[in-house]
């Protein structure tokens, strides 16, 4: 661990916490205000959109009437982009005379990127046309991370409201929440985060591969692309993937030390924001930067520990003649080195994002722990755009609800009391990613379709099963990448688990916020358990913690645990 890259971790820690307000406050005016910005540009655009799509933005619904919403719209656009992805060879815009995707790959892709995932079990200049790289899938990166930002909001709204007792239990309309965070947000983020890759060297062009003569008078061939469009919406919409297959190590996604930078700063800046929105929607910061300030804390130690155990040498090269001073450098892009790769590895991991500038598979097996659970507890320390802030909020929920029970009282969160039902709808949210991740990953660690894929055995090999579901499940899209899941198996599992982890832990966030819409809000009293001080942040933190250990501690001990002891004796797996 140097200097340098303490003082670079300490910059980005920084910058976060600089653009956290400013990004809450111009999502919360957005939302749920009428003095949003660039009014009398965006508007005309709205209002016909909305016109020809039959929207009245007035037009509130009930949580099942979001939920349908939700389902309707991700449903619809999965399949627009299976169909462009299986026809791409007829379709334009595709210089290289790609072939179609075959269907296992196509269903794999298009649910991946319907999840806001990005798991891509292929390569991407080799696989996908531009018109397939632009029309399907940075469409989707719009579509997804703003569908996902709209259940927060409606989450939040469930939780803030304050409704009168026969009026309807509404929490906004989906299709104007969706069309106002993709006009306001996200494309005007995106042209502006586009041009500041370009400007920095990220190509953007739609010109056919090149071949050149090497210097060994070999040819090689050059991808290219318009790459940086979809770079900056990726990061921003914490969707991952990469145009490249080297993904963000790649010289044409990320050429210099501010791009890189900026892709960290981009995963970051609009889940840290949404907390401070939260807080202006409950009229109280304070919660706000509890919520925040509980993601720090597990952002720091994940990172320190990563930037620690990467920072050592690997005691299986002990007996070679070699300088181990630097660290473990192996699947590490030398531009970047290891602490810019330890941090780049915990954020896209903390944030749901699953670009990466590095190779997970390589680090040291409490290295590589580290980021698997990070995605483990939920995608919640920042987390998914949207996603990570009401995967916050159940954890919240839990906490004050075991707090009411320390204390002898109903809890309350808000002013509302939290009864069985909430409760009964946070725990189906809890059990749902643990069965999501295990089952299959234990399914396919004893049989021929699973262990096939692998190409290390033992304890790592489990860890690259485990990793695979968890990030599919998780929506995080990263991978250890020693599993080969261009398979049937791999396609087709991972797939659904990827649709299961987006929308079955959907509806629980969304019934909860229908649930705590209806209730009337109490006074505080001097039972009221406070949810806007240091104890409430470290007790929320310890059950994160808590449950997370809990649940997946077993798995992680056959994992990347032996494998840590096994290291420390000299064997590799």
């Amino acid at each position: 661990m140097t200097f340098f890259g303490l003082v670079q971790i300490i910059f980005f820690s920084l910058a976060i916490l600089a653009i956290t307000k400013p990004m809450g406050v111009y999502i919360f005016n957005v939302m749920e205000t009428h003095q949003k910005p660039l009014m009398s540009v965006i508007e005309p655009i709205k209002g016909l959109s909305e016109k020809l799509s039959g929207i009245d933005p007035k037009q509130e619904q009930t949580w099942v009437e979001y939920a349908l919403s939700v389902m309707y719209f991700s449903i619809i656009t999965c399949v627009m982009t299976y169909v462009i992805l299986r026809l791409q060879d007829i379709l334009p815009l595709n210089p290289q005379k790609l072939p179609g995707i075959p269907s296992a790959l196509a269903f794999n892709t298009s649910s991946s990127f319907t999840t806001n995932t990005n798991w891509q079990a292929y390569s991407g200049e080799s696989t996908m046309s531009y018109f397939s790289q632009m029309v399907a899938l940075a469409w989707h990166n719009f579509l997804s991370a703003a569908t996902g930002i709209a259940v927060a909001i409606a989450c939040a709204r469930g939780f803030t409201r304050k409704i009168p007792k026969d009026a309807p239990k509404t929490i906004g309309n989906f299709w104007a929440d969706l069309m106002n965070i993709l006009l306001y947000v996200l494309i005007p983020l995106s042209i502006v985060g586009a041009l500041l890759l370009v400007s920095e060297g990220v190509i953007q062009n739609f010109s056919p591969y090149p071949e050149i003569r090497t210097m060994e008078n070999a040819t090689q061939t050059i991808p290219l692309g318009p790459v940086a469009s979809q770079e900056a919406i990726k990061q921003l919409g914490t969707n991952g993937g990469g145009f490249f297959n080297a993904n963000a190590a790649h010289p044409y996604e990320s050429p210099t030390p501010f791009t890189n930078f900026l892709s960290m700063f981009f995963i970051f800046a609009i889940p840290a924001g949404l907390t401070y929105t939260y807080g202006l929607m409950t009229k109280n910061t304070k919660q706000g930067w509890v919520l925040f300030l509980a993601m720090s804390i597990l952002f720091g130690v994940g990172l320190g520990t990563v930037y620690w155990a990467e920072s050592k040498p690997n005691p299986v090269l002990n007996s070679l003649p070699l300088n181990q001073t630097a660290g473990n450098l192996e699947g590490k892009e030398m531009r970047f080195g290891v602490a810019n790769s330890a941090l780049y590895s915990v954020v896209t991991t903390d944030a749901s994002c699953g670009a990466v500038n590095c190779m997970h598979d390589s680090f040291s097996p409490l290295g590589g722990m580290i980021p698997l659970l990070n995605i483990m507890l939920g995608e919640v320390i920042f987390g998914g755009v949207g996603s990570g802030l009401y995967g916050m909020l159940i954890f919240v929920m839990l906490s004050v609800f075991i707090a009411g029970l320390m204390v002898g009282r109903t809890p309350e969160y808000l002013g509302k009391k939290i009864e069985a039902k909430e409760m009964k709808l946070v725990t189906l949210y809890i059990l749902i990613f643990p069965i999501l991740i295990l089952l299959p990953s234990a399914w396919s660690a004893v049989t021929d379709h699973g262990l096939s894929s692998l190409n290390n055995g033992g304890p790592h090999g489990l860890s690259e099963i485990l990793y695979a579901f968890t990030s599919a499940s998780g929506n995080n899209g990263s991978a250890f990448a020693g599993l080969n899941a261009n398979t049937d198996w791999f396609n087709y599992s991972l797939g659904f688990c990827m649709l299961f982890g987006r929308f079955w832990m959907m509806l629980p966030v969304l019934a909860l916020a229908g649930s705590m819409a209806g209730k009337k809000t109490v006074p505080e009293s001097l039972g009221t358990f406070p949810t806007d001080n240091l104890t409430f942040v470290a007790l929320l933190v310890s059950i994160m913690l808590i449950v997370g250990a809990l649940t997946f501690f077993p798995a992680l001990s056959l994992g990347p645990i032996v494998e840590h002891f096994l290291l420390l004796k000299g064997k590799v797996f």
